[in-house]
Order: C-alpha cells, then structure tokens, then sequence
C-alpha cells in the first residue's frame, strides 16, 4: 500500500492515504477530516479544540441519523451525547462541551497513522496540552491550494458511507457486496436481506486515482459543476456485459475524462492495452488495502490472493479481445501519478 503514496510522495497522496487506508474502528477519522477540511486555510494555525469541536460533532449526528453504527465497539458515551442531541434531550452548547472532553480521545493521536506507522508529513501538531488544541501545519495550508481540494470532501464522505454501511449491514463482510448502478451513477450495498444506495461512484473512486483520468493521467473533478467532471468507465466495455462475469463490478470500473471516454479519439468499444490491464491491477489492489467493504467485494470477485486476481483479470482481458479486437491506448497527457 505504501507504494500509493511512495510512487508521487505529494501532500495530496499522503492526505488521500489516511482517509482510504487507515485503520477504522470508528468514524471519527472521517469526521476530522471533514471538519479540517471545512476550516480550511484559517487564519490562526491554532485551532482550540472547542472550534473543531462544533463541525466535528455536527458532521457525526449527521451521519447518525442514517447510519447509528458509527463504532466497532459495542458503546460509546461521545455517540450517546451525540444521539441525545439528536432527540433534543441536549443542546448545541452542552454537545460542544462534550465533545471538547470525549470526542478527541482517540482520533488526534491516531490520524496520521496508516498501515500501522505514522506518514512522513503530519497536517497537524497535538498541542491540547499546551495550547489546547491543534497547530495546523504548513503542509495543510499547501493543501488548501491544491487543485485537488474541493474533492477531498466528495472522497472523505464517500469512504465514511461505504465504511459505515458495512457496518450498518450487521452480516458477515464476505456477504455484503459493493455494485455499480448505470443510471444512478452510484455504488449501492447489497446482501441478502437488502440493497442500500450508498454514495456517488466518482467520490468513491477519484482518492484511488489521485484525481486523475486513469487512461491519459489528466487531471479530473468529482464537482457536479466542473467542465472536469470525471466520467464513469467501464474497463472492459458494458457491450461485453453477457460475456464478462459482474461487469458492473468495482474490479472493472474506472475515472475518465470526457476526451478519453467519448472524445474523437476516445476508447469506446475497444480494449484498452496490456499496460493499462496492469494499472487496473495496481489499482484495484489499492482498492482491496482500503479493507471495508471494497475488500471483500473485489475478493469475492476476483480471487482471494494477488496472484488469482491477476489471472482472472488477465483471463476476462483475452475474452474480450477475442470478442471486440481492436486494442486503445491513448497518449499520456500528464504524469504517471498511479
């Protein structure tokens, strides 16, 4: 996994790697990471816990009016305050003062570590003991500015619903699955007791292409508005949807730009090269480290170990070449990022 961030060892990488492969025990994770983000560049680099305090517990009762499992563990008193303004047995200024003593027990001490050990850049300093609060650092003001930002947002709530709705299912992983629904756009759960409609396909996946067209490595946008809005791609084109096993399948769907999907000189119906298939490995690889649920739902779907994911990946590959032929691959128009 390391080698998402080692590849282009940029602040947006090491950003995107707390946030799709840190270890989740709760969502709290998430929830800082939005309320960083939602303060942005702040003109004081000190940050009092009870100014992080108010959009932090505000994006967790949020989310806990859809989803009320938001930890692993079997109880939590931060969450029970957060339920009991919810019902409005408590009020905005009690939630604060809550949270300031409960809610950054864990997560400010475990938010930079990824894979077991902390990153190499640090977006904030702990300074509750001294200062009471955090010091944000100048590698989080460079964020700020980075042309990436506005969809830090879009990914971090993305991964929040797909964790919490695993969570939310009660089941076995092995028997919740993530699909892709072609109309709506969107990644839904399923097992065999329901279907729940999760987030947008583009949020979920752009973290794992660092922002960026998976074929010609241009830079693209998860923002509705944005002239470069991602499209949704299926790898090995939908045509070969009787022919290819769960096609709609996580394993087969990329980000492309608008020329690449559908330009003049766009993939369309063809077959993207072996180089590209081997990029489809690597990222569906990041895929599988990000843990819940995509893990399991890629395993299931392509093979239990490394080995047997590229072989089935390599076998789908020659049935469609054998179907459609004709090989694509465009010219890289930016740098190899992934």
């Amino acid at each position: 996994m390391s080698r998402f961030y080692e590849i282009e060892p940029s602040l947006e990488n090491y950003w995107r790697a707390v946030i799709l492969f840190g270890n989740n025990v709760a969502s709290y994770k998430f929830a800082l990471g939005k309320s960083l983000l939602e303060l942005g560049a702040v003109q004081d680099d000190l940050v009092r816990l009870e100014q992080l305090a108010e959009p932090f517990s505000r994006h967790l009762c949020e989310h806990l009016k859809h989803a009320p499992k938001q930890i692993t563990s079997k109880s939590s008193k931060f969450l029970d305050t957060c339920k009991s303004f919810n019902l409005g047995e408590l009020n905005q200024q009690s939630l604060i003062e809550q949270t300031v003593k409960l809610g950054f027990n864990n997560v400010i001490d475990a938010f930079h570590i990824v894979n077991r050990a902390e990153i190499d850049t640090r977006f904030f300093i702990d300074e509750r003991k001294t200062h009471g609060g955090i010091r944000m650092t100048e590698a989080f003001l460079q964020l700020t500015e980075s042309e990436q930002f506005q969809s830090f947002e879009h990914e971090t709530e993305a991964r929040w619903r797909l964790v919490e709705e695993a969570w939310g299912m009660g089941v076995s992983r092995n028997l919740v699955s993530v699909e892709y629904d072609r109309e709506l756009k969107a990644l839904f759960a399923s097992n065999r007791e329901r279907r729940v409609n999760i987030t947008s396909c583009r949020d979920s996946l752009n973290g794992y292409q660092k922002g960026h067209c998976f074929y010609c490595y241009t830079s693209i946008s998860v923002e509705p508005s944005s002239p470069l809005l991602a499209d949704v791609d299926h790898f090995l084109p939908w045509v070969l949807n009787q022919d290819i096993p769960a096609i709609n399948g996580v394993w087969n769907l990329v980000l492309a730009c608008p020329e690449c999907n559908r330009g003049e000189q766009g993939k369309f119906a063809r077959i993207p090269s072996l180089l590209l298939l081997e990029r489809l490995h690597r990222r569906n690889e990041y895929l599988i480290n990000s843990h819940l649920p995509l893990r399991e739902t890629l395993m299931s779907q392509t093979g239990r170990t490394t080995e047997r994911r590229a072989q089935f990946l390599q076998t789908q590959y020659n049935i469609a070449k054998q179907r459609l032929i004709h090989q694509w691959q465009p010219q890289a128009r930016g740098e190899a990022t992934f």
